[in-house]
């Protein structure tokens, strides 16, 4: 077998040496290189900030949920995209040539939850008779002395009050906490079993119990 002299020998390895230095210190530079360029492109800083970053996308994500009652075509429950406006949800519910845009404030932000209730233009008309008229969209459930400052309604109601013997659907829907599924369980318990002797009998209602009479009967009647 062929044999290097000792001389020959030392150049070897000599050459084996700093091949083997320079791929280290090159496999060094590269391992030190990544994160810092990982950090630049994806995070801009630590993988924390990533981590905390996606429970704020998901909320962002939610929808705002809202009940427009009132004089629309189709009074009920919307759900629209975060940043909608009061006029998106009337959009939506669809607005009647006798609907009262101009008492609302339509750029108005929705807020999850709320109520949105359209007033006809007769309504307002005699709350403006009575000088009280309520600015703005109504957010929330309708206050009492609003329905009250009406006069007699078109369900012949007095003071103010929703005869509940005669109110058709969006009138009844005015009331707080009273959907179209539930106005339309009103009229159908009393076409079924006759007038409403009492305010109380409304509870004989499916889905009318106590606790929603109390946010009621300061503003329904039977005459």
């Amino acid at each position: 077998m062929f044999q290097l002299e000792r001389k020959h020998q030392l150049v070897l390895l000599i050459v084996v040496a700093v091949i083997l230095f320079g791929a280290g210190y090159k496999y060094a530079m590269l391992r030190g290189a990544a994160p810092a360029g990982g950090e630049s492109l994806v995070t801009g800083g630590t993988g924390q900030e990533s981590e905390a970053a996606a429970p704020r996308g998901k909320e962002e994500l939610k929808e705002i949920v809202v009940h427009v009652a009132g004089a629309v075509q189709k009074p009920g429950v919307y759900r629209l995209p975060p940043g909608s406006r009061v006029v998106d949800a009337i959009n939506m519910a669809g607005a009647t040539g006798d609907s009262a845009l101009d008492y609302l404030n339509l750029a108005a932000p929705l807020e999850d939850g709320k109520q949105i209730v359209v007033y006809s233009m007769e309504e307002m008309k005699n709350q403006q008779a009575a000088g009280a008229v309520p600015g703005g969209a109504v957010m929330g459930p309708v206050p009492a002395p609003a329905l009250q400052a009406a006069g007699t309604s078109s369900g012949g109601g007095t003071l103010g009050l929703i005869n509940i013997n005669t109110a058709g659907p969006a009138e009844l829907e005015q009331l707080p906490g009273i959907g179209p599924s539930l106005a339309q369980r009103i009229i159908d318990y009393r076409n079924q079993n006759g007038p409403f002797v009492t305010i109380e009998d409304i509870m004989n209602v499916s889905g009318i119990g106590e606790k929603r009479f109390e946010q009621l009967k300061g503003m329904i009647c039977v005459n």
